[in-house]
């Protein structure tokens, strides 16, 4: 085999809020999914944790772009260019020239054909030689080690930053599944508007995100509540600072919308189940995967809605990084991969 033949394979969960890469079975890159530009040359100023520093503080030269928006690309070129960047964010071990990439990219299930050919245009113009891609509700279930092949049902609802991705499995396919784009960019919107409303104060996407992290819930009643959040930032009439404490409380009732459409969709999926992998998923229960994951008695409130267990994933944040990972080893093995 000569110096110059190798492939190097990677796999990549390409999110709206954040872009993970796997290769040699680590995560060797979690970035925040943003690209700077300069806004006169169109020249990549900065990728990923850089480029988020720059949010909503950069003066008119620079432009921040989050190239993904509901879980697919919204922006070719910036997308094309983050892509490039993070990848050259891995230290192969050759460093004299790029070697021919094969990878294996999540997408989301309702993601339509022009989506997908914009996933697989931006990673070949990245230097993808062999693009596959795997839904991510799939990849979200072998990160969670079920038997995606075994004739048996699991339903994994995966709660992304642009999209809920809901899906029942079995024998290595999506047997019904429902994809809808209320997730955690929605929840932060959510709370952008309530500050607005409620508090009279103007914040900005990065302060919501903040909230919903330190103070976010499902729940009005917790068993260990977190303590209350100042918020800082300017009155909307007078533009004087102003000062908040926010509750969990608060931000339960906030959410409680959004929150119960994604009821609505989990339930959607079950009603479309046959009955032999409905009672499957009532025996093995719901799992629960990606960073909305994580909110604070999300789980309990949709068990006690649906009636089935819900189950948080181990990392939840990167189940299906880890999926993705899995499924480029088995390449030739697992048949739900597209090529």
């Amino acid at each position: 085999m000569g110096l110059f033949s190798f492939t190097k394979e990677i796999a990549i969960d390409l999110g709206t809020a954040n872009t993970i890469i796997v290769c040699d079975g680590q995560i060797v890159v979690d970035e925040p999914s943003v690209v700077a530009l300069d806004r006169r040359t169109d020249k990549v100023l900065a990728v990923g944790k850089e480029a988020r520093k720059m949010e909503g503080r950069a003066h008119e030269g620079i432009r921040t772009i989050r190239p993904l928006r509901d879980g697919v690309i919204a922006d070719f070129y910036a997308a094309e260019h983050m892509i490039r960047g993070m990848i050259k964010m891995i230290n192969f071990k050759n460093r004299w020239f790029s070697p021919p990439l094969r990878m294996v990219i999540g997408i989301p299930t309702g993601a339509t054909e022009v989506e997908m050919r914009a996933v697989r245009d931006s990673s070949e113009h990245a230097g993808g030689r062999e693009v596959y891609m795997i839904y991510e509700p799939m990849a979200a279930a072998v990160g969670l080690g079920i038997d995606v092949e075994a004739p048996e049902g699991n339903m994994i609802v995966d709660i992304g930053g642009g999209t809920t991705e809901i899906a029942v499995i079995s024998l290595g396919g999506i047997v019904s599944d429902k994809s809808i784009r209320i997730a955690g960019d929605e929840l932060t919107a959510d709370i952008m508007e309530y500050m607005r409303r409620q508090h009279n104060m103007k914040v900005g996407e990065i302060t919501a995100e903040m909230i919903k992290i330190n103070v976010g819930s499902a729940l009005t009643s917790l068993e260990s509540p977190p303590e209350d959040y100042t918020v800082r930032g300017p009155n909307q009439m007078t533009s004087l600072p102003m000062e908040v404490p926010i509750t969990y409380q608060e931000i339960a009732h906030c959410l409680d919308k959004s929150i119960a459409k994604m009821e609505v969709a989990i339930l959607s999926a079950l009603e479309q189940t046959p009955p032999e992998l409905y009672a499957d998923i009532v025996r093995n229960g719901i799992y629960l995967a990606g960073g909305g994951a994580l909110m604070r008695g999300l789980d309990k409130r949709f068990s006690d809605k649906i009636n089935i267990p819900f189950h948080i994933a181990d990392d939840p944040l990167h189940a299906v990084a880890k999926g993705t990972g899995i499924a480029l080893k088995n390449i030739d093995k697992f048949k739900f991969l597209i090529k």
